[in-house]
């Protein structure tokens, strides 16, 4: 059986965090090693970051799948990667019992692909194991108009249908918010009112955030916080709204003041982490139990949704407010302010959203009127 261990830190050459597979008899599988190393080196960081910790967790599953089976990676051609593939769409997950999803089916393939076409290119295999074939798309050119462009696809990656986020409207937002508790309260205000994500938000440190006490609400509508701790390690600046500014310092004032004061009555040696959403017991939330807290509100909000629909919330109702403005201001884009917002690496990603503004128009302008604050309480 194939394992996966994560370095300590300390280690020389290694950042922490690093994960290294180890085949049956212990040994390192030093070409995934080497693989997944030229992409931590990519990063310069001293952590190895999320996308080399998830490839790392798809080639464990990968490597694993190809023991058991009694092949050896080097020898696995379309037909093995296609009954991998085939394996996750008709059985559940071993660890949740669920069936995979088929964005998770396509990620676990896709990194597989890219780990042959590495190892091809370093000669360590002699024939590609999939194929690539010529289709038209649908694209974005230079000036962002659509247009058919030719794409190289993967033959092996699932369908999928095409799937368009929606908004939530105000009395949902009423029903989402009344169920959830403070700190997972602010951590879904900041994404609806700047389009934070999971990681972002919980690597947001007190520091960050700006005195609100010396702006005013008409002149400072909105103030740049600049992020460093993104997906893909982008930098980016986000502005929330002077209303949401006023209460975080509340939040940290009193939800937050709370709970560090009651760990220290029992831990006289406790310090607060620099981070400015923290759990019943003092620590830095976690992606896990932030996840988890929404998907409770949800569910005693009688919704369906999650965390990331308050993003495409903020998404759709800032893409609708800037169309507004820019019928007065010709040299506004509002789709590419939009991309730098929400710090997505192609246009193309923000363009969903354009389809999604036809779709749900008349329920934008209740989700602007939160988006600006009216929604948020100004006494917290």
């Amino acid at each position: 059986m194939v394992s996966i261990i994560r370095a300590l830190a300390g280690e020389p050459g290694i950042p922490a965090g690093f994960p290294i597979l180890f085949d049956a008899d212990m040994a390192i599988i030093e070409p995934a090693f080497l693989w997944l190393m030229g992409h931590s080196e990519l990063s310069g960081r001293a952590q190895a970051n999320d996308t080399v910790r998830t490839y790392g967790e798809h080639l464990h599953d990968w490597f694993d799948s190809l023991e058991q089976s009694g092949i050896e990676w080097r020898e696995a051609d379309e037909r093995v990667i296609a009954a991998y593939r085939n394996r996750m769409l008709e059985n559940p997950s071993t660890h949740t019992g669920r069936p995979y999803a088929r964005t998770t089916i396509n990620a676990r393939v896709s990194t597989v692909c890219r780990f042959y076409s590495w190892a091809l290119d370093r000669k360590l295999i002699d024939h590609c194991p999939f194929r690539l074939t010529e289709k038209m798309t649908l694209m974005l050119d230079g000036a962002y108009r659509p247009g058919l462009q030719r794409r190289q696809v993967n033959e092996l990656i699932v369908s999928l249908p095409e799937k368009l986020p929606r908004p939530l409207r105000a009395d949902e937002l009423s029903r989402l918010f009344a169920h959830l508790r403070p700190t997972a309260r602010l951590a879904a205000q900041w994404a609806l009112g700047a389009g934070l994500r999971r990681k972002e938000l919980c690597a947001l440190a007190v520091d960050q955030i700006t005195d609100s006490w010396p702006l005013d609400h008409d002149s400072d509508p909105l103030v740049g916080v600049p992020l460093h701790i993104t997906k893909g390690d982008r930098p980016r600046t986000v502005y929330p709204p002077l209303r949401l500014l006023d209460h975080t310092h509340w939040y940290v004032g009193e939800d937050r003041a709370r709970i560090v004061r009651r760990i220290r009555r029992s831990d006289r040696g406790y310090r607060a982490p620099s981070n400015l959403l923290l759990n019943e017991h003092g620590r830095a939330i976690t992606r896990k139990l932030l996840t988890a807290q929404l998907a409770e509100a949800f569910a005693a909000a009688g919704l369906r949704g999650t965390l990331h629909w308050l993003r495409h919330t903020f998404a759709m109702a800032m893409l609708a407010r800037l169309q507004i403005q820019a019928r007065t201001n010709p040299d506004l884009n509002p789709l590419k302010v939009v991309q730098v917002l929400l710090g997505h690496a192609s246009i193309t990603t923000t363009a969903i959203y354009l389809r999604c503004l036809e779709l749900h128009e008349r329920d934008l302008s209740e989700s602007l009127a939160y988006l600006y604050g009216e929604l948020i309480p100004a006494d917290g």
